[in-house]
């Protein structure tokens, strides 16, 4: 018997956590025929021996809304083995929306997710008004791999209220119109609703954006039409603010609908954080809740470097600031000139800790995983320098290549590895297609494996695949992918696993306009599949682009 494509002498771990096996894969068409000892033979054969097969990856939170306008690729994601993305996280999404709200949405979009709004009004075609239409818009895209899309509250709030949204609670008619629209986009294809209350989520003006204020019953009204058709509410909450209000939220959002619950959190700067909510979400789940957590699986936040945003102020760094990277670099080597950056740096007060800012090396890999004996401040403290006067020597030394990271998400690497380790956790919040000129943690998927299974053993390999896989595509309604079986859609990955990895971080210009952002590739993926079709191998995109639009 011929089939399609076959991968060949594998070690599979098929995402369920079973223990891997060696097998051969079949696939015809979009799906896997066969798993296996496979006799027929392939139109195309990949040989895997020494590699690991999974299924491809899904990236519950991502804000490629705008980017896959113009850049169908899908990267960074597409380079680190995911093959679905989860858009429209944190309730910003462009749909729906009445044409004359248009303008207001994407400037939303870039206050909230630092997403030019420009590019937002120029790189999509703004030719829907319902959620429906929106998704027929990116299918017109031809993406190379699947995207998902959650409907936004703030977008549904100002479809309803108008003006009135931002600030004012719904009235009872208002509430119940926004569960019926909440209800179309669903069954026009939303697999679900998504929310902040998170008070860094602004508009232009400063207020916080629709939705951040709303009450518990506008929430439960919305959720019963979510879980009545077996979709997600997804969740970005306050917990600085009221936290048992905030947790209350997710179990009041379970129970009105009956259906999945996913919210975003991150590990706290000691163990017991962790050890607060988990105790929460367990005793949740344990009454029948079907509450789910992503976390990003590294220390995360700003990063910072000639080649990107500088951290620090005054007047010599605003001058700084105003150049471009090469100019920069010939700036810093002025000695008359780095005096009065360091001057200043050492006067200014201190807007974040220079012991929680790691320079990511000088190699092609990034390191992500150094301690505080590591970090800026220590190596200054050696060297007998202020962080600035370290900072500017190492820049110098780089050829102004080097980055560093200010972590602001997950600082303590211990209590992260317990967080991870909850069974209700999955890895994730990459947060690809947004903060794309400040944060870069689009290999999410890359680090969970190269460092937490290869190099720490937090997870085995299987666990970890399930908790990338079969799991997050189970919370979002993708029913048919996520394990290697037969009649499941052959998404799917070929790695080698000793070699798998994140390459250094670096910046270009190739938005809209010349606007900058960071990337990062992988390394490791000898193939990556969507539906059937190869979309990469040997670490470079095909050009092929076989994604397809998942609708609920």
């Amino acid at each position: 018997m011929s089939h399609d494509l076959v991968i060949r002498n594998g070690m599979v771990v098929d995402g369920t956590g079973a223990e891997p096996v060696a097998a051969d894969i079949a696939i015809d068409g979009e799906s896997i025929t066969e798993v296996g000892a496979v006799a027929g033979t392939g139109k195309r054969e990949i040989n895997a021996a020494d590699h690991v097969v999974t299924p491809g990856f899904v990236d519950t939170h991502t804000h490629m809304d705008a980017q896959i306008g113009w850049d169908p690729m899908l990267t960074p994601i597409s380079w680190h083995g995911v093959t679905t993305a989860l858009m429209g996280n944190c309730g910003v999404t462009f749909a729906p929306c009445k044409k004359a709200d248009q303008r207001f949405l994407a400037e939303m979009m870039e206050t909230v997710e630092d997403i030019p709004r420009d590019a937002i009004l120029t790189g999509l075609s703004w030719d829907w008004e319902g959620y429906g239409g929106y998704l027929d818009a990116l299918e017109k895209l031809n993406p190379a791999i699947n995207v998902a899309g959650l409907v936004g509250h703030c977008a549904v709030r100002y479809y309803v209220m108008g003006e009135r949204a931002i600030d004012d609670q719904p009235t009872q008619a208002e509430k119940e119109h926004m569960a019926k629209v909440v209800a179309e986009s669903i069954d026009s294809g939303a697999v679900g609703f998504s929310t902040s209350r998170l008070r860094g989520h602004v508009i232009p003006d400063g207020r916080d954006v629709p939705g951040t204020h709303a009450l518990t019953d506008e929430l439960e009204l919305i959720a019963k039409e979510v879980g009545g058709r077996g979709a997600l509410m997804q969740n970005v909450l306050n917990m600085t603010g009221d936290f048992e209000g905030e947790v209350a939220l997710l179990e009041a959002e379970a129970r009105a609908g009956g259906g999945r619950v996913l919210f975003s959190n991150t590990a706290g700067r000691t163990n017991s954080w962790g050890k607060k909510i988990g105790s929460k979400v367990d005793a949740m789940r344990a009454r029948g809740m079907d509450i789910n957590g992503i976390c990003i699986p590294r220390g995360s936040g700003f990063l910072t470097g000639l080649q990107a945003n500088l951290i620090w102020q005054g007047q010599a760094w605003s001058q700084l600031t105003a150049m471009d990277r090469d100019a920069r670099l010939t700036a810093i080597n002025d000695a008359e000139f780095a005096a009065k950056l360091v001057a200043e740096a050492n006067a200014a007060e201190i807007r974040f800790d220079t012991r929680q800012m790691f320079w990511l090396g000088d190699g092609d890999r990034p390191n992500y995983t150094l301690d505080n004996r590591q970090s800026l401040q220590a190596i200054a403290d050696a060297a007998g320098e202020t962080a600035a006067e370290t900072f500017l020597r190492i820049s110098r030394e780089t050829n102004g290549n080097a980055l560093f990271i200010i972590r602001f998400f997950n600082p303590n690497v211990e209590a992260l590895a317990d967080f991870l380790a909850m069974d209700w956790i999955m890895p994730g919040l990459g947060d690809a297609g947004a903060h794309v000129g400040q944060v870069m943690d689009a290999g999410w998927a890359t680090f969970t494996l190269s460092h937490w299974v290869r190099e720490a053993g937090l997870y085995t390999l299987p666990e970890a695949i399930r908790r990338m896989t079969a799991a997050p595509a189970r919370v979002i309604g993708a029913a048919d992918r996520g394990v290697l079986k037969a009649g499941m859609r052959a998404d799917i990955n070929v790695m080698d696993f000793d070699a798998l990895g994140e390459r250094m971080p670096e910046m270009v210009h190739d938005f809209p306009g010349g606007a900058s952002r960071f990337i990062q590739r992988g390394a490791g993926y000898k193939a990556t599949l969507v539906n059937g079709q190869v979309i990469l191998e040997d670490d470079e995109h095909t050009g092929v682009r076989s994604g397809s639009v998942i609708r609920h």
